[in-house]
């Protein structure tokens, strides 16, 4: 089983930095996976293609421009970030099945406050009936994968009405809009927890060496 970490809320790039150092001592052999969970201070991030999709000249926040995949969203209070960094090339993982690993954790997050959520074909991410509630953007470097996802818990909806969010017409929703939402450190170890198990069933299901 990987250490969990809950990080409090946290800037973004800092965090990013962290990220990409330990998944590149994860690659060289030099530390272990991995998952950290936090919250961070606003701030509109674009993937690596650098798609900005906001819909005036002015954002009510910073942005930055990361080397996850996806397009242009937000980052910040309300919103809680799941962050694995997971050797898939030690683990026999491929991306596909990686995402659907970490889609699936959220949904049975959801599914454990009383929430029905799925995935939709062609759209990464996780929706409810009332809009999408968690996007991710993922990175690759030499087998090891970092960044991950977001899930809205309660964030207040101007941020996003400044965007395009992920390139989609749709709405987004947040867990508020269903149940009153447990704390972010609780559902941080919840969700950290979803996916640790998710992570040990494909290991034994596939009969990988532990890492």
């Amino acid at each position: 089983m990987n250490s969990c970490e809950w990080l409090g809320r946290q800037p973004y790039e800092p965090v990013w930095q962290m990220l990409r150092v330990r998944a590149d001592d994860i690659a060289a052999g030099h530390d272990e996976e991995i998952i950290f969970s936090c919250e961070h201070e606003p701030v509109y991030t674009t993937g690596r293609r650098g798609v900005d999709n906001r819909l005036g000249a002015i954002l009510p926040a910073p942005v930055i421009h990361s080397d996850r995949g996806g397009e242009m969203t937000f980052h910040g209070p309300g919103q809680l970030m799941l962050y694995p960094i997971i050797n898939l090339r030690a683990r026999g993982l491929g991306v596909k099945a990686y995402v659907s690993l970490l889609e699936q954790s959220c949904i049975d997050l959801l599914k454990s406050q009383g929430v029905e959520a799925t995935r939709r074909c062609g759209f990464p991410g996780v929706w409810t009936n009332k809009g999408k509630a968690a996007a991710l953007g993922v990175r690759i470097t030499r087998g090891v994968a970092y960044h991950g996802m977001a899930l809205n818990v309660d964030v207040a909806p101007a941020w996003f009405a400044a965007i395009n969010p992920c390139g989609l017409q749709s709405g987004i929703v947040s867990l508020s809009s269903f149940v009153e939402p447990l704390p972010q450190s609780e559902l941080a170890g919840l969700w950290m927890q979803a996916f640790n198990n998710l992570l040990i069933t494909y290991k034994h299901s596939i009969n990988v060496s532990p890492v």
